[in-house]
């Protein structure tokens, strides 16, 4: 007996080593050839997806499909996560009193917690753009995978070290809809790589020159009309879609008390870039929506509350009337020596914002009669429509675009134009039919929709609200407000942003502490972003941080536009002090946040080196951003190869770089590859 109960041990072992052992290897997922014969196949019948609809249980006109995940198609860290795709569909009309014809189907992927995934809280990250699909967050940033070459015309994923999933559940929401996999009616068309355009309906594949460049496939309608157009828009539909997923999945709501001591996890909202204006404006309107639920407006029998608990800003576009200055000012003169336009240009620019009818002007003037005839930023107001575009236009050519002529990237100043700031592997992958079939998707994956990007330019959005005294409001309301920004980026550099933070704590709809003495700025200093490894207890600084309560500003280090991406360990160490809560974001330790403030200089001023630019990767489904004119007309003519989606002269200088290149993913890879085939021979000896 006691023999047996050492083999049933020890098989429990091996059976639990070999499943995650299974999901954390790479599955090779083969790619269809570049030829017209293997083209994508449109998705013509709902039903084929396999998907399970269900009604929402407070609303019978919201619909919910769902799918769960196959573990080969993202790899977690621990075989138990579970992961769901799908859609929450809302008819034509939902969103009334504001005109809406059209359906929305917004396409979501959740993932749970590593630990605990039933009291753990949850996590809705949001890309930007407008347009922006949420993928990016979850493949390059953020998520619980990335995407990764196995080996020549095979993508395949693996988990990600410092995924948020560490300390969160996750949802990644593509939205408005027609971004990412999200959708309003469903076209057959084709897809011109080369000039990102649309056909419908599909048109004749090229059999030669332009070979691949030209895919047939199932898309969202490319309707500017068919979306949403303004951020207040934007944030009535999420908030429907979450009443939807909440109410679909409840065990994974935490705003649900706790049976034990009546505590809940809480809700955290986290966006990017223009989510700087997503962020403060979906919070504010689930507050209120929460508030009508308790004063009666709203039926508490079929909405729920969102119970927010801090929101979080990576590199946020916040308040442009605040931030424009800081263009000019940051590309001359930034921490990493780089004058990326002249002492002369960054003067023209300056007087440029304050003259008669300059950019300064122009958007007090958009904001001033948005707020008198379309105060619910319903965009469909004329008058406020033309002073608005006139406002984005005028600050974007005299105060913006002057840094273009350095052809460095917008997103991180240390590089070229063309450089990316991660791999774009997921591109590929996430058009790849298998995979799809797996996430039971409707369409081909959209990274950027210009059909969104259209319809929030010709209403002027960029321009028309200041979010500063929404997050003065979420401070009143006991919501923490953290604002994180890379110090190479330009596009929402943290010099502006640090202005914003100061703005936010004088904003009037603050509470009086961080108004008081000018709390933020003056008592507030800045003290070291501490992360310590808890195994080998070595340190360092990976930032600055500024803060006051619930208000923070942190500067990372050595980071552009998408933080996670540059500065992984530092991003999600942040991220689980904030959603935490009762924590000095600086060192992680608890603290009363009713009375705390960092210690430390006024300023940051910490100077970089800047990195040597990165080798450029042209990606065929990002032609516009990663590939030179001389790879554009390669890919014209028909001359190089694709593989997994990248251009190369010819085999051998894939096989050089793949060679050269190796990266510490895949060395770990082939460690665990190792590891198992080890594992194996023991275990073979042991039971045989």
């Amino acid at each position: 007996m006691h023999v047996i109960l050492i083999t049933t041990i020890q098989m429990a072992r091996w059976r639990e080593f070999l499943i995650w052992a299974l999901a954390t290897l790479p599955v090779c997922t083969a790619l269809p050839s570049r030829s017209a014969e293997s083209q994508f196949r449109p998705i013509t019948d709902n039903n084929d997806a396999g998907l399970t609809t269900i009604r929402s249980p407070i609303n019978e006109n919201v619909t919910i499909s769902y799918k769960t995940l196959p573990t080969w198609a993202c790899v977690t860290s621990s075989s138990h996560q579970k992961q769901y795709t799908g859609y929450v569909h809302l008819p034509p009309e939902a969103l009334s009193p504001i005109r809406q014809s059209y359906p929305i189907n917004t396409f979501f992927w959740f993932v749970e917690a590593r630990q605990n995934a039933d009291t753990a809280p949850l996590t809705i990250y949001l890309n930007g753009g407008p347009g922006a699909s949420s993928m990016t967050g979850l493949f390059q940033e953020v998520g619980p995978c990335e995407a990764v070459e196995i080996s020549r015309d095979c993508i395949g994923t693996r988990a990600r070290e410092w995924g948020w999933d560490r300390a969160s559940n996750l949802l990644f929401i593509d939205q408005p809809v027609q971004t990412g996999f999200s959708y309003d009616s469903l076209r057959n068309g084709s897809l011109d790589l080369l000039s990102s355009s649309y056909t419908f309906p599909p048109s004749p594949v090229p059999s030669r020159h332009g070979e691949g460049l030209v895919l047939n496939g199932t898309f969202s309608s490319c309707n500017a009309d068919a979306t949403a157009n303004t951020t207040a828009i934007a944030s009535r539909t999420v908030w429907h879609m979450l009443q939807g997923f909440l109410s679909a999945f409840p065990q994974y709501n935490p705003s649900k008390a706790n049976e034990e001591d009546g505590s809940a996890a809480g809700i955290h909202l986290f966006t990017e870039s223009y989510g700087g204006k997503y962020g403060p404006a979906f919070a504010e309107h689930w507050l209120a929506q929460n508030e009508a639920r308790r004063n009666g407006k709203l039926p508490k029998e079929t909405t729920l509350e969102i119970n927010l608990q801090s929101v979080g800003i990576l590199q946020g576009c916040i308040d442009d009337l605040i931030q424009e200055p800081f263009y000019p000012i940051f590309a001359y003169n930034n921490t990493y020596g780089i004058q990326a336009i002249s002492r002369a240009e960054m003067d023209a620019s300056l007087a440029a914002f304050e003259k008669k009818d300059g950019c300064e002007e122009r958007i007090t003037a958009c904001r001033s009669k948005a707020l008198s005839l379309d105060p619910a930023g319903n965009g469909d107001v004329d008058a406020v429509i033309a002073l608005c575009l006139a406002a984005m236009y005028t600050c974007y050519n005299d105060i913006f675009s002057p840094f273009h002529k350095s052809n460095r990237s917008e997103y991180d100043i240390s590089q070229s134009r063309l450089s990316s700031f991660s791999p774009l592997t997921h591109l590929t992958y996430l058009n790849i039919a298998r995979v799809q079939e797996a996430l039971g998707v409707q369409v081909n994956y959209t990274d950027y929709s210009k059909a969104v990007q259209s319809a929030f330019i010709s209403t002027g959005d960029y321009m028309r609200t200041s979010y500063v005294p929404h997050l003065g409001s979420l401070l009143a309301s006991g919501v923490r407000v953290a604002l994180i920004h890379g110090d190479r980026d330009y596009v929402c550099n943290w010099m502006g942003g640090e202005a914003v933070s100061v703005a936010i704590a004088s904003s009037p709809n603050a509470p009086a502490p961080y108004r008081e003495k000018n709390a933020f700025s003056d008592i507030a200093g800045y003290a070291p972003l501490t992360i310590t490894n808890g195994a080998s207890g070595s340190s360092y600084v990976g930032g600055t941080v500024r803060q006051l309560g619930n208000l923070s500003f942190t500067r990372v280090y050595d980071a552009g536009h998408f933080v996670p991406a540059a500065q992984p360990e530092t991003a999600f160490t942040l991220f689980s002090r904030i959603i935490a809560g009762g924590r000095d974001l600086g060192s992680g330790d608890e603290v009363d946040l009713s009375t705390f403030h960092t210690m430390g200089s006024r300023n940051s001023t910490k100077t970089n080196v800047a990195p040597p630019m990165a080798e450029t990767i042209c990606y065929v489904r990002a032609v516009e951003a990663t590939c030179s004119m001389e790879q554009k007309q390669m890919l014209k003519e028909g001359r190089g190869v694709v593989i997994n989606g990248v251009l190369y002269k010819d085999q051998d200088e894939w096989a050089c770089r793949r060679g050269n290149n190796a990266s510490k993913g895949e060395q770990r890879m082939r460690g665990l590859s190792m590891s198992m085939a080890s594992f194996m021979q023991r275990a073979r000896r042991l039971f045989a």
